[in-house]
């Protein structure tokens, strides 16, 4: 939820209201089946709301990404800094797929976390985000009268 509310009024104002929620919606969708299709034995209930939100961060880093955003981290001492988007996204996405692609070679039980769920949701906004979004953005002060 934290990634959403970062990154999802950026994304939201790109596209507009009504094609953010069907844009949202459908990331959604195609996270559960890209879960699905990996693990269809799973017994594991999937609604791809985590997916979703991968897919903001999705169409973020094709929208935004040399915008910057600040990290909390721990260097020496806890601090805050600036990376752009595409440092911070892509460390997450590169995570997501290490995490996914562990999963299914161990033979542990899962952690329940549809790793394969938030990569095809982030996947899905990249691709996605070339239909819904505007094709020239407003000028601030129209957007916030739709």
């Amino acid at each position: 939820m934290l990634f959403l509310w970062v990154f999802g009024d950026n994304v939201e104002d790109a596209m507009g209201h009504v094609p953010f929620l069907i844009f949202y919606l459908l990331c959604g969708l195609v996270a559960s089946f890209a879960q699905i299709a990996i693990d269809p034995q799973s017994v594991i209930p999937n609604l791809g709301a985590s997916g979703a939100i991968a897919g903001v961060l999705g169409a973020y880093i094709i929208l935004d990404p040399r915008n910057r955003v600040r990290v909390l981290v721990l260097w020496y001492i806890l601090t805050i800094i600036s990376v752009p988007a595409v440092v911070v996204i892509g460390f997450w996405f590169i995570t997501q797929l290490f995490s996914g692609v562990g999963a299914l070679t161990t033979t542990q039980q899962s952690s329940g976390v549809a790793f394969f769920a938030h990569i095809g949701g982030f996947v899905a906004g990249m691709v996605l985000v070339f239909l819904f979004r505007r094709k020239k953005k407003p000028p601030a002060w129209q957007m916030y009268n739709d």
